[in-house]
């Protein structure tokens, strides 16, 4: 049943996904709209207060929208990893459980900020992305993070003078490359 669960929120996912890349306001064909009534939009919400955990890997999103992050608000783990990923809504600052995010094989080129205001988060995992820039005062503030991957990121210089005591979480680096 959970596995059924997942596809359906993974078919969601991308007709979201679909919607907004379109600029439309609804679900499904032009011609025959899927529109939610009113009353199983308000029943929505006592289903998803049960969703600790989603993982929508792979399924080639381009965006996150506010609404699915505000929908699902009792989060404790996402996987977002191999899709198009480029930014994170601002809403997931509201997600007051998320304690792990994978946001692996993506294409941010800065860490995701609203990250950092997150205080419960203690794993973020962007391996493989396109980061450079790392808002490092920001992440030293965080104060439940315990690891955070950059591996496979061309991240700063200034990322990698980063020690303990300074930060209090792991960082795991990709070695650096020998200049040639």
């Amino acid at each position: 049943m959970q596995k059924r669960m997942g596809e359906a929120v993974a078919r969601v996912a991308r007709k979201v996904n679909h919607t907004v890349e379109n600029k439309t306001d609804s679900l499904g064909k032009p011609s025959a709209p899927a529109r939610l009534p009113l009353g199983a939009q308000r029943g929505i919400g006592s289903v998803t207060e049960g969703i600790h955990h989603i993982s929508l890997a792979n399924n080639e999103l381009k965006s996150l929208t506010s609404r699915f992050v505000t929908t699902f608000s009792q989060l404790r783990e996402l996987n977002l990893a191999g899709n198009y990923l480029h930014r994170l809504p601002e809403e997931v600052t509201s997600l007051l459980h998320l304690r792990a995010i994978n946001l692996s094989r993506n294409r941010f080129r800065r860490f995701p900020e609203p990250l950092a205001a997150v205080a419960t988060l203690e794993t973020v995992d962007l391996e493989e992305n396109e980061i450079t820039e790392v808002p490092v005062e920001k992440l030293a503030s965080m104060a439940s993070l315990r690891s955070l991957n950059l591996r496979a990121n061309p991240v700063g210089p200034e990322v990698r003078l980063l020690v303990r005591p300074l930060i209090p979480f792991d960082l795991l680096l990709s070695p650096e490359e020998p200049v040639p």
